[in-house]
């Protein structure tokens, strides 16, 4: 099942509002793809929680970008991604693109579910963590007010542009030879958060300083802001499990998949300081 799609097959993107989906939608609507919009708010609404949401979203589908919310660390997460191949198999859908999470040990064992399920093709994208997560959330907050306060010791991460994932999963679900291709989707290179949110800084001309906290005072300072006890375990694992230097070595997914190199982060930062999110914005570059 490795045939070229044809612009009229109806492709599913799950998530189709985060910061991949999206990305994913508006390049199949561009290039002509009829394109399903799967969230709880489309018109078609799909909804994680629900699996009685499930069947009328695949109902004509042929491909799907499947990225899981909130993150496949979550318990349970497994068991409903695992449902979910079953359902698109037995519904006719030919292709499946997974987003993975790189150094995650429950998100490889959805690629293994993925994997194991019969009829479809599947390409996975396990990728490490999005340099978007400085711009359009998670990080956004604290570099506007100006400080950021992370755990210490935190690895260094090879950020990832979410615009080269979203170019290899269009590639994946509408053109031949990434069936069964498992890509390592990463930045160039591992830089340290510290250094990352010095060149926002640099490239914006605020002051933004960066403060280290013990993993203990950081879980303290989320509860405090009354955020949701099963997100401060998610983010706390992340911290603590994918930031302990297993992923600094950078992938090679983006060439493998695109023939090219990866966005660096000092791309991002300067395309994304331009758009004034961060607010003001020195001429001078990097």
């Amino acid at each position: 099942m490795t045939t070229e799609l044809s612009t009229d097959a109806t492709t599913l993107v799950l998530g189709g509002t985060g910061k991949t989906g999206r990305r994913v939608a508006q390049r199949l609507l561009q290039a002509g793809h009829a394109t399903r919009i799967g969230s709880r708010h489309a018109a078609l609404p799909f909804d994680w929680e629900n699996q009685a949401t499930w069947a009328p979203a695949l109902q004509g589908v042929h491909a799907a970008y499947v990225a899981y919310q909130p993150d496949l660390a979550v318990p349970g997460a497994l068991a409903t991604v695992r449902a979910f191949f079953r359902l698109a198999a037995d519904s006719g859908v030919g292709k499946l693109v997974l987003l993975s999470g790189r150094g995650e040990v429950e998100a490889e064992q959805a690629e293994e579910a993925l994997q194991a399920t019969g009829g479809v093709d599947w390409t996975i994208l396990r990728s490490s963590w999005f340099s978007q997560n400085f711009s359009e959330s998670f990080f956004l907050e604290p570099i506007l007010a100006g400080e950021v306060a992370l755990p210490s010791g935190l690895a260094a991460e090879p950020f990832v542009d979410v615009e080269d994932i979203a170019e290899i999963a269009f590639r994946a679900l509408t053109e031949p030879g990434h069936a069964g291709r498992l890509y390592e989707i990463t930045g160039p290179q591992a830089i340290r958060f510290a250094d990352a949110i010095a060149a926002i800084a640099n490239a914006t001309g605020r002051s933004i300083s960066f403060i280290e906290v013990t993993p203990q005072d950081y879980r303290a300072a989320l509860v405090q802001q009354q955020v949701p006890a099963e997100y401060i375990d998610l983010v706390m694992y992340l911290f603590t499990t994918v930031l302990d230097g297993r992923n600094i070595r950078p992938g090679d997914g983006v060439q493998r998949a695109l023939g090219r190199a990866p966005h660096s982060f000092t791309d991002y930062v300067l395309r994304t300081a331009g758009s004034g999110v961060w607010g003001s914005r020195k001429a001078s570059s990097l």
